[in-house]
């Protein structure tokens, strides 16, 4: 559960998808639109007392307060992620008999809807965290967390032993449509729950966003973002904006600290619930900061329990922005993306103008959303049956890149944080011809101008302010990065700040790797609109300090990120507009990174997931020449020579879409049968057995993709009172010896893995 996850992600998904034809070649990218952008100083700065805190808060606050407040600016996560970006490091799991969760870093456990110790089945559905016992196939245990009114309420679990921390999404105060009633909380909950007694043994509930969670041992970290607690006075009509926000700052001015401290409620076993704020020596600032956010750090050992905790693990909070979280097994970095920067027009400096609507001038098409789960602004992989390898450019001289050596693993899957941003490929399906790889077009495309979207920036909602008011000068597009040190089992312990231009997609754009820190960010000029002149780089930074010692940029002039992945010393990035380059970085001298092979290829890839010793996997969309999404598209590719990657073969799925695209948590690959699953929808056409979902089961060999078959669930029936009926879409798979298990909103199925053949249901009811 994420706050970029669910209600945000169904709303991307209305977002299209942008794809088109392409070539092969490479060019050696070297500068970009980022290049020199100065980034000033975000070290952390801890305040003397609460009076310097208010003080440093109210001013900061004041600047960017507009005529209606603080306009309600709330950062989809990212987690995220989405990241994520959202892209796991595969690494061995020796005799493991089941699959895990598929996360970004081994032994860096992610918040997912199921989780498995290889005996039993967790899963968390309409407010009931259920066991399954996975031998005898039966549920052997339920807890409900919520009551059935609020079951709509997202969640995700974290498990460890015989304890599991349901973090539930909350409600924003809004319910969706059919709820008969909201949350009884609008922020998140964290619900600690004992599996043997079966029971609810503690809760936090913070005030503010969930941002994202990390567990290392027994010991999680939750990130929560809040916004200062002050109340506008209504406007008047007609009252000028010259004086609204002469109010407001007047407001801010006299706001008490109490507004900005993030407040949390805790329960323990007994239930009883007890309200806390976090301390002022707990709160430290970068050199520049809003005011308008708060993120926090939670840490809760499911071990000890809460309401437990000592002092230690008491919470400590940044005022700043963040969005995205990324995590080692020692080090937890939070980062905040840039923002829709448009000037805060002071009405004395400047008369408003009329703002004008960007329109494409590609196709000149509104994008229609669609009710497919393909993934919005995620990064994929476009293709279809058959083998095309693709040339590449020549190795450099003196470039002697060894691809890495991928060690096959049952990794687990990790979020990728979805986007809105139209750059993205159009969901409307065009009709194609065949389902075999397209040929190159002979006629130049016409460029198609993507517009922004307010979750690619980490912001939606925002009242778009810049750093000094009145000033039509937008503050220079970058990225933020803190890292904090979770080694120990109480608090984290902040290490360093540092900075980088542009913007991340997601948490796969960031990537820790022998003392240095590698990341992957667009830049688009400062507007936030992909253009002409925009591109992305790589940036190393010392992990000790966050101080950049490399980079490489001029990556996709015109295009934006589409998918980022890091494996050891070699980066991976795809960027797109109307094709799909796949660059391959060699990142063994953090000084000197530089780009050795570029594919291009149709469509995009949207996740990017290594497959045995020189190969990936992308998963993402196959498009027409004028750039409309075809389906999703699995590409195998051959990296084992980093200077020519090729694409070995393709597995096109037409009208489809998948939610693996954009949530890498629900793509499955192990490796000991190259077995690969992925859910899929379908619009304008039938899977199987009369389904639009099932999860898509396919063969990955060494050298090409075969499809094996559907799995789909049974149609469940609808209460006749029931305004919220049960989705049957597929979301994940996982496999537990020779079994495979789907998973959707109606039950659980076991599968053969090798034939498919069911060998149980269980629905949830």
């Amino acid at each position: 559960m994420r706050t970029s996850i669910g209600t945000v992600a169904a709303a991307a998904l209305a977002i299209g998808l942008l794809a088109a034809a392409c070539t092969d070649g490479a060019v050696p990218p070297t500068g970009g639109a980022g290049a020199a952008v100065p980034l000033g100083d975000v070290k952390l700065v801890a305040y003397s007392d609460c009076d310097d805190m208010l003080e440093g808060l109210r001013a900061a606050t004041a600047e960017n307060v507009g005529p209606y407040g603080l306009g309600g600016d709330m950062i989809f996560a990212a987690g995220r992620e989405v990241a994520d970006g959202r892209m796991a490091k595969a690494e061995s799991a020796p005799n493991a008999d089941h699959s895990t969760t598929n996360v970004q870093e081994a032994g860096t456990d992610e918040p997912d809807l199921v989780k498995t110790d290889g005996r039993r089945i967790l899963t968390y559905n309409r407010g009931v965290l259920r066991v399954v016992d996975a031998a005898s196939r039966k549920v052997t245990g339920t807890v409900r967390v919520l009551p059935a009114d609020q079951g709509w309420t997202p969640g995700d679990l974290l498990v460890d032993g015989d304890r599991a921390l349901v973090l539930l999404g909350g409600s924003g105060g809004m319910i969706p449509l059919g709820a008969t009633k909201r949350a009884a909380f609008a922020g998140p909950r964290y619900v600690l729950v004992d599996l043997k007694e079966l029971k609810v043994i503690g809760s936090i509930t913070p005030q503010g966003t969930h941002v994202d969670a990390r567990m290392v041992g027994s010991t999680v970290r939750l990130v929560v973002r809040s916004q200062p607690q002050i109340k506008f006075p209504q406007p008047r009509p007609d009252q000028p904006e010259k004086s609204l926000l002469e109010r407001n700052r007047e407001v801010v001015a006299s706001a008490p600290i109490d507004a900005w401290l993030p407040a949390y409620e805790v329960a323990g076993p007994d239930g009883r619930p007890r309200q806390e704020k976090v301390a002022c020596e707990q709160v430290s600032h970068p050199e520049t900061y809003t005011g308008t956010s708060m993120l926090t750090m939670h840490t809760v050992d499911l071990a000890a329990g809460i309401g437990a905790q000592a002092t230690a693990a008491a919470p400590v909070s940044v005022a700043a922005d963040g969005d995205t979280v990324y995590a080692t097994a020692t080090s937890l970095y939070v980062t905040s993306n840039p923002r829709w920067w448009r000037p805060v027009v002071d009405p004395q400096v400047l008369e408003p103008a009329p703002s004008t609507p960007q329109v494409d001038p590609g196709t000149g098409d509104t994008t229609t959303p669609s009710t497919g789960t393909a993934a919005p602004d995620a990064p994929g992989g476009a293709g279809q049956d058959g083998a095309t390898p693709g040339a590449a450019a020549p190795s450099p001289p003196g470039t002697d890149v060894v691809a890495p050596k991928v060690q096959t693993s049952a990794p687990p899957a990790e979020k990728v944080e979805p986007s809105n941003d139209p750059s993205m490929p159009s969901l409307l399906p065009e009709p194609a011809p065949t389902a075999t790889a397209p040929e190159a077009s002979a006629t130049p495309e016409t460029p198609v101008t993507p517009v922004p979207s307010p979750t690619d920036t980490g912001t939606a909602g925002d009242a778009p302010r810049s750093a000094t008011p009145g000033s039509p000068e937008a503050p220079p597009e970058r990225t933020e990065v803190h890292r904090f040190d979770i080694t120990g089992a109480g608090a984290p312990r902040y290490i360093a700040s540092g900075g980088v231009p542009g913007r991340l997609l997601n948490q796969y754009s960031l990537s820790e790797h022998d003392g240095h820190l590698r990341v992957a960010t667009t830049s688009t000029g400062g507007e936030g609109v992909v253009a002409a002149d925009s591109s992305s780089g790589v940036y190393v930074l010392d992990a000790e300090t966050l101080a950049e010692v490399g980079q490489v940029t001029g990556l996709g002039r015109g295009e934006r990120i589409y998918s980022v992945r890091f494996i050891g010393p070699v980066g991976y990035v795809v960027t797109f507009r109307q094709v799909d380059p796949l660059y391959t970085l060699d990142l063994r001298d953090p000084a000197k990174p530089v780009v050795t092979g570029e594919l291009k290829i149709t469509g995009y890839s949207a996740y990017l997931h290594p497959a045995g010793e020189g190969r990936l996997l992308g998963i993402g969309q196959e498009a027409s020449e004028k750039g409309r999404t075809l389906g999703t598209q699995v590409s195998l590719f051959d990296v084992s020579d980093p200077a020519k990657p090729a694409r070995l073969s393709q597995f096109h799925q037409q009208n489809s879409g998948s939610e693996a695209e954009w949530d890498p948590h629900a793509f499955l690959y192990w490796p000991a049968t190259g077995l690969a699953v992925m859910p899929l929808n379908e619009w304008g056409g039938r899977l199987a057995a009369g389904a639009r979902s099932g999860a898509l089961v396919l063969k990955i060999a060494d050298d090409g993709i075969t499809k094996t078959g559907v799995v789909t669930h049974p149609q469940p029936e609808a209460a006749a009172n029931d305004r919220m009926p049960v989705d049957p879409a597929l979301r994940r798979a996982l496999v537990i010896g020779d079994t495979l298990w789907t998973v959707s909103d109606a039950g659980l199925k076991a599968s053969d893995a090798a034939t498919l053949d069911e060998r149980g249901w269980i629905p949830f009811t």
